[in-house]
């Protein structure tokens, strides 16, 4: 446990269902309970990708912690959603095979953006406290072959990930190398997330 959460005291909810923030989060040494956020994920004409990320994440935690069954242990909610850019569009879970190979051939030998945005909510100093935070990571792909590609797509890997690829798991052989936090791309960047938490006085 890193030693500056040591004296934590705040009770973790995890927003999320996904294996890969489940064990990012484990990493810290805290522990923490996983509860799906009824939530619909459903980008606005006019919106950012930042914003759609963060409204996201946003509406995660606070529907989890509403959820609550103990009202009278301070708790923490933490939501995430993780988005790709490609030039400044948003990379959405492909609809199909077909459109993961659109995805993934327009990314191949490119640069994207990858945003993860985190937002807490919780009780604080006898309050609701909201935060919000998000970080962005530069990935780059090598060039992609359409064999490559197919390969890829027809292990099942890319349809349900946004962007249409996982670097923690198969997807790791099309990034060539990427500027900035690896645990981002994952789903839940702990540096920010473990500053974050040093921030969070005693409720």
């Amino acid at each position: 446990m890193p030693s500056a959460l040591e004296n934590f005291s705040s009770s973790l909810i995890l927003a999320s269902t996904s294996p890969r923030r489940k064990e990012l989060l484990a990493y810290l040494g805290l522990p923490f309970a996983v509860v799906s956020p009824a939530t619909e994920e459903k980008h606005r004409p006019g919106e950012t990708g930042l914003d759609y990320a963060k409204r996201n994440s946003m509406e995660k935690a606070e529907a989890v912690y509403k959820l609550r069954a103990d009202k009278t242990t301070p708790v923490i909610a933490i939501g995430a959603d993780t988005i790709g850019l490609l030039d400044e569009i948003v990379l959405e879970k492909p609809l199909d095979p077909a459109d993961a190979i659109r995805m993934l051939t327009s990314m191949s030998g490119r640069s994207h953006k990858v945003i993860t945005a985190v937002s807490l909510v919780g009780d604080r100093e006898g309050k609701v406290h909201r935060e919000s935070f998000a970080v962005e990571t530069l990935v780059y792909f090598k060039e992609l072959s359409q064999a490559e590609i197919g390969y890829y797509v027809q292990t099942k890997e890319p349809l349900d990930k946004a962007g249409a690829y996982g670097i923690q798991g198969i997807g790791g052989f099309l990034v060539r190398s990427i500027q900035g936090s690896y645990s981002n791309v994952v789903g839940l960047p702990l540096v920010e997330l473990t500053e974050a938490l040093q921030r969070w006085p005693k409720a």
